[in-house]
């Protein structure tokens, strides 16, 4: 028993030590993991080629009722923050859904910001998603501020946005 008890060990060890490294998830603190998705005109869009901008990332489907509910906020969100260089990406889930559906949600909406097309869905893993929506707030340096998943209320929107935008400026009189 103890010599299979030994190989048993033995043999786990050596499956461990020659099973590929995963990439660990990425988290708050951390550089955006970088990709390239191609937008509705197929167009391809770089995240890392905004850089100096803080980003909103929003990665949805056009069958998930929560992204239908809070698209009009980060809608809102784009409009409000735009002077202050706020990017907002939603990448859809394209591997799940059929492009009609996709053209569908976005005229419906009528999207103002970019909508890119996960067609196989690389970039949903490459972000470790676990729920849809899931959006994820990028600094301008390109640091996740914060991963949001599931559904936003405005609060939560408001909160999370505050973490990437420039802090405002508030006129103050200094006391004589």
């Amino acid at each position: 028993i103890v010599k299979s008890g030994r190989l048993v060990a033995s043999l786990v060890m050596l499956l461990a030590a020659s099973a590929p490294l995963r990439a660990q998830d990425p988290e708050a603190g951390q550089m955006a993991p970088d990709f390239t998705l191609k937008d509705l005109t197929g167009s391809p869009v770089r995240l890392s080629d905004l850089i100096g901008h803080p980003v909103l990332i929003n990665f949805w489907a056009s069958w998930c009722i929560p992204c239908r509910t809070e698209m009009p906020a980060i809608i809102s969100a784009l409009e409000a923050h735009r002077q202050e260089g706020l990017v907002v990406l939603a990448v859809n889930l394209r591997d799940q859904e059929r492009s009609k559906d996709v053209r569908g949600f976005v005229a419906e909406f009528s999207l103002p910001f970019p909508v890119l097309l996960d067609e196989r869905g690389r970039v949903r893993q490459q972000y470790a998603l676990t729920a849809v929506p899931t959006t994820v707030f990028v600094a301008a340096g390109g640091v996740i501020s914060a991963i949001h998943p599931g559904p936003m209320t405005e609060a939560d929107l408001a909160r999370n946005l505050a973490g990437v935008l420039p802090a405002k400026v508030t006129d103050t009189v200094s006391p004589p």
